[in-house]
């Protein structure tokens, strides 16, 4: 039988902050690079996609609409063409919040990239929790 589904991480962070404030910030694609790293700082509007310039060179990003639901999908697609889908979503925690990213893993990817993706998104999240519990 061939595989046809991919290791996955699911990374998350709780937040002291109601849900409709976080997915708010969090939906809010202009707020990528106040907290995710990620894609670089060069972070700019270019019809209806967003292009961030950084580490992974420039790339076009493509978010899915605001909705009701705590839905921050967003798909990234690469200089050499690779779309790469990251599900993003902001559920109620109690009366706060919690971020879940799911990372996936690429069929080319080895153990040690992949521990650092998941870390890195890691990293991300606890920035976001950080700014938005300062607040």
């Amino acid at each position: 039988m061939t595989k046809t589904t991919h290791e996955v991480r699911h990374i998350t962070s709780s937040i002291e902050r109601h849900v409709d404030e976080v997915y708010a910030f969090v939906a809010e694609p202009q707020n990528l690079p106040k907290w995710a790293t990620g894609l670089g700082d060069d972070f700019h509007k270019e019809g209806e996609d967003w292009i961030a310039t950084g580490v992974l060179g420039r790339v076009r990003v493509r978010f899915c609409a605001k909705n009701g639901f705590g839905v921050v999908d967003h798909d990234v697609t690469l200089p050499s063409g690779a779309v790469t889908h990251n599900a993003l979503r902001v559920v109620p925690n109690g009366a706060g919040s919690e971020v879940v990213f799911t990372v996936v893993r690429a069929d080319d990817v080895d153990d040690a990239a992949f521990e650092a993706d998941a870390a890195h998104v890691q990293k991300d999240l606890a920035a976001l929790k950080a700014l938005l519990e300062k607040r």
